[in-house]
């Protein structure tokens, strides 16, 4: 039975926009998942230390027949090929893909949490999940649009399609 899984998607090293879009075209090609919809691109201020290049993020909507496990597992390849490196907490990476939500599951294992532990908070995940899923309802029953009247906007810019400037507020 498929699930509906909902990834972002994130990168700011070796070419972010390529990075980005080729990892949404892997995530179509992991087995028993297609690929639903997915949101524009946004650049966003690193969450981390400041010293790193801004991020391209966005949000995919997905279905699937693995199991939250296994996704999990199938997207830390997809990293893995793109040469993410596991260094730092919340440092510069080329490719970031992290589940956001799986159906309506909740999960609190060492190294899976669903929902994602930041999804509430940060705007570079809650405003391209708002642009596939405006109706969306977490499992602890807050609405996405609840958490969006208190998300903040600064430091997030969409970019328009083939837009890969790499400045915020020009």
């Amino acid at each position: 039975m498929s699930q509906t899984a909902y990834i972002s998607i994130g990168s700011n090293l070796g070419n972010p926009h390529q990075q980005v879009l080729a990892g949404l075209a892997k995530l179509g090609l992991i087995e028993a998942t297609r690929v639903v919809v997915s949101s524009p691109w946004y650049l966003s201020l690193p969450m981390g230390p400041k010293d790193q290049p801004n991020y391209i993020n966005g949000v995919a909507k997905i279905f699937t027949q693995l199991n939250p496990g296994q996704l999990l597992t199938a997207l830390q390849k997809i990293e893995d090929t793109h040469g993410r490196v596991r260094s730092q907490r919340w440092g510069p990476r080329t490719l970031d893909l992290d589940i956001l939500l799986y159906g309506c599951q909740v999960i609190d294992k060492e190294h899976l949490k669903i929902p994602h532990h930041g999804l509430k908070t940060r705007n570079f995940v809650l405003i391209p999940l708002a642009d596939i899923a405006p109706k969306l309802v977490l499992p602890d029953g807050i609405s996405l649009d609840s958490l969006l009247e208190v998300c903040s906007p600064e430091g997030i810019v969409p970019l328009a399609s083939g837009d890969i400037s790499d400045t915020i507020g020009q």
